[in-house]
């Protein structure tokens, strides 16, 4: 069975056939998929999805959506992991994090935001799912200073050694369609690289598109559609297989226990 780390199912982009994305997912052996939130306003539609489709969810404030976000957010947070505490399908705090690649948002707010959540996820005793974009150096210092569950590094893209950071403090690293670019040799190294336990796979779909999916601007502006799906996890694997001189049931096997290590409750839905 695959996992997917990292879906958001409740996007605009699959409100035409969601189902229809959650079926072909399930034909292609992807039998769980974690759906994170990114702001207060979608806490309730990830869970309820997730119980729709029998799979799991996390909440969180992304770190794009903070300078939109209340600062009574922080709260609502708090009282939704309160109130579903108890709930199998809630396995992770995410997707939270640093993003120090987008130009004009707010450092100082979003290091505020990712501390109070991290302390959230500590008092919850639940793992973390980390939105990393030029910025793990940033993230490590305050995980080596709370000390945390562990959880995972959404499509990681860092050096070998910030990559070891993170799974010396109990993080997997999540990987997707991005490894199927042949000119992403950063992430195909640390493919290579990294102890096989370090690694879950994720399709964060609808975005990074595999090689096969990518349009071009000219291409989207023409319509043409690049949506990433769930279903697509098992023809990402194969990269993964062979980068690593794997066979695909290997990597199924090995992902999906990696999985289920940095967010235990996926053993529980």
């Amino acid at each position: 069975m695959w996992i997917d780390t990292h879906c958001h199912l409740d996007a605009p982009e699959f409100d035409a056939d969601r189902a229809a994305v959650v079926a072909r997912a399930a034909a292609a052996g992807v039998g769980q998929i974690v759906l994170p939130a990114v702001g207060a306003f979608n806490f309730d539609s990830v869970r309820e999805l997730a119980h729709a489709h029998g799979h799991a969810y996390a909440l969180g404030i992304h770190p794009i959506w903070v300078d939109r976000a209340a600062d009574g957010d922080l709260q609502t947070l708090r009282a939704a992991l309160t109130m579903h505490r108890d709930d199998p399908r809630l396995v992770a705090v995410g997707e939270i994090g640093l993003d120090h690649f987008v130009s004009g948002l707010d450092r100082a707010r979003q290091e505020f935001f990712y501390v109070e959540q991290l302390k959230l996820a500590r008092e919850f005793e639940l793992p973390v799912i980390l939105h990393v974009r030029r910025s793990a150096d940033s993230l490590l210092k305050h995980l080596r200073s709370l000390r945390l569950v562990g959880g995972i590094a959404h499509a990681f893209n860092g050096s070998e050694q910030q990559a070891m950071a993170f799974v010396g403090l109990g993080f997997k690293l999540g990987f997707g369609g991005t490894l199927t670019f042949e000119r992403a040799l950063q992430i195909r190294r640390l493919a290579q690289a990294l102890p096989m336990e370090a690694i879950v796979l994720e399709t964060d779909a609808p975005d990074i598109p595999p090689q096969w999916l990518y349009r071009t601007a000219e291409q989207r502006a023409a319509g043409a559609i690049g949506r990433n799906e769930p279903g697509e996890l098992p023809r990402i694997a194969v990269t993964l297989a062979e980068l690593r001189g794997m066979s695909l049931h290997d990597v199924a096997e090995a992902t999906a226990a990696n999985a289920r290590a940095a967010l235990p409750r996926l053993a529980l839905t």
